[in-house]
């Protein structure tokens, strides 16, 4: 057992830093990240299935119209977007929340 000590003291840190450069290539691979990207504001119509129906002029306005809308029970989102904060909702209720916020 004592000749394969040094042996084993010679490969054993060799094969820990490999192991850890295999854990950190897997955990670093392009296009997977561990820590999320920054939001980026896009214009009203790129939300997908949700529709502006409000365009707040500031904080306190969009918590009131959202606050109306939860009561109401239309589901709600407020968004930053490059043309500044709007409220979406879903495009089947979109006439509805228009209705409220008038």
């Amino acid at each position: 057992m004592s000749r394969l000590d040094p042996l084993l003291q010679l490969v054993l840190p060799f094969l820990l830093v490999g192991a850890i450069v295999l854990l950190y290539r897997w955990a670093a691979r392009a296009g997977h990240s561990f820590v999320p990207r920054a939001v980026r504001p896009g214009p009203p119509t790129e939300y997908g299935l949700l529709v502006p129906v409000a365009a707040p002029a500031d904080n306190e306005e969009a918590l009131r119209l959202t606050a109306l809308l939860d009561r109401a029970g239309v589901r709600n989102t407020l968004v930053r977007t490059t043309q500044g904060p709007r409220i979406m909702v879903w495009r089947d209720q979109a006439h509805r929340a228009r209705a409220l916020l008038q």
